[in-house]
């Protein structure tokens, strides 16, 4: 799946939907979806046309957790204990969203309590967050794809921390072992893997 708007014509669109909907709430009276897999494999739009689907619950990006290119660590735990913990708890959850310019937090964005809540981005069901997960899915593509995709976002002065983000969530996915527990696993063009 290319980055871009949500699509309709993800392939698998309809069984995902049906694992999602069949799957016992775990966080409250909220089924969390989780969109897990390296930077640039298409996480972003597979979650977008969930979002879609599913009548456009809340949708968080890890992007907006991390505390910059060296961020991912921080971002799972502002994950669990900004957004997860209060919703388990039946509280309300927010977060402040970093700022990739001014390299700050900004506005506080509010996570309502919802039937539904998806999150996408690395490190997203990293095993500290993925017990409160409905499901969770994993999204893959080659390297030099993800790699491209990256460095038309964000620019090719972007690629020494494009390489050294991806070394880093290597060493993560190698950790948490994020593709074995994944319930659902696709490739980045939306289809089903083994």
């Amino acid at each position: 799946m290319s980055p871009g708007s949500p699509r309709a014509d993800i392939p698998t669109l309809a069984t995902l939907l049906a694992r999602i909907r069949s799957a016992p709430a775990h966080l409250g009276h909220t089924r969390l979806i989780l969109v897990d897999g390296p930077a640039g494999s298409g996480k972003t739009t597979l979650a977008a046309a969930l979002a879609a689907a599913l009548h456009h619950p809340p949708l968080i990006h890890m992007d907006d957790l991390y505390l910059g290119w060296s961020g991912l660590d921080a971002g799972i735990d502002r994950l669990r204990d900004e957004v997860l913990r209060p919703l388990a708890d039946h509280r309300p959850a927010a977060y402040r969203r970093y700022d990739w310019f001014s390299g700050e937090l900004a506005e506080t964005v509010q996570v309502p309590a919802a039937d539904h809540l998806i999150v996408e981005g690395c490190g997203s069901a990293a095993r500290r967050t993925a017990g409160s997960a409905s499901t969770v899915l994993w999204v893959e593509t080659d390297d030099a794809e993800r790699l491209a995709r990256g460095l038309a976002r964000d620019g090719d002065d972007a690629r020494p921390h494009w390489l050294r983000w991806m070394t880093a969530e290597r060493a993560h996915y190698t950790a948490e072992r994020t593709r074995e527990r994944a319930d659902l696993r696709l490739d980045g063009h939306g289809h089903l893997l083994p």
